[in-house]
């Protein structure tokens, strides 16, 4: 089952900003206030625990999970995909996470966090090579063109603000053009690794 608790308690269990709030909130400013102090009633006088090998390859695992919403099963089922293909599973893992729809919406910053563009997907805002696309793990391809759907739909007052910031960067394996972008290339694991040792989450299925 895909997490659906207190996002602020979530990042701070993890010790990350896992992306799960929007940026420039009072929420999100909290977090990253608070974010080195444990959740809970003695979070400030807690110290963490040294972990064993195992237990450091549950949280890099349960991290990964957060950081791109997805259930238990969801996850395993990339790792089973990754294993069967040819190639560095954990590269093949990060590019299987990376080409999902709503990652792929919230990575050209149409949406300031991945669940906001989960929501814009399952409502019907987004089309894929101008067809209708409503599944959030739906795997984008290269050469594939994602735009919003109408244009009211860019009139989101917190779209229209994410589009608005020209400050943001896309990776580079994505071009975004206004309010449409294309996957110009197969996607890398570097910004997930920014955030997640890929190989303890490799180690943590593998025995």
């Amino acid at each position: 089952m895909r997490y659906t608790g207190p996002k602020n308690k979530k990042a701070r269990r993890e010790g990350l900003d896992l992306s799960l709030k929007t940026p420039g909130s009072k929420s999100h400013a909290s977090l990253l206030r608070r974010i080195a102090v444990p959740p809970g009633q003695h979070g400030t006088g807690r110290r963490r625990k040294k972990q064993s090998e195992r237990s450091r390859q549950l949280r890099e695992k349960q991290r990964l999970r957060y950081l791109f919403g997805l259930s238990e099963t969801q996850l395993k089922n990339y790792f089973q995909k990754a294993v069967k293909s040819k190639g560095n599973t954990g590269s093949l893992l990060g590019q299987l996470l990376e080409k999902r729809l709503d990652n792929v919406v919230f990575r050209l910053g149409f949406a300031p966090t991945r669940a906001s563009a989960r929501q814009l997907v399952n409502h019907g805002h987004i089309s894929v090579n101008d067809s209708l696309m409503n599944i959030p793990s739906y795997k984008v391809e290269v050469h594939d063109t994602i735009r919003f759907r109408k244009v009211k739909s860019a009139k989101i007052p917190y779209i229209e603000m994410m589009l608005g910031n020209t400050e943001y960067a896309a990776p580079a394996w994505l071009k975004k053009e206004g309010t449409a972008g294309k996957l110009t290339s197969e996607p890398t694991s570097e910004d997930i690794e920014k955030q997640v040792n890929i190989q303890s989450v490799i180690e943590f299925y593998s025995k």
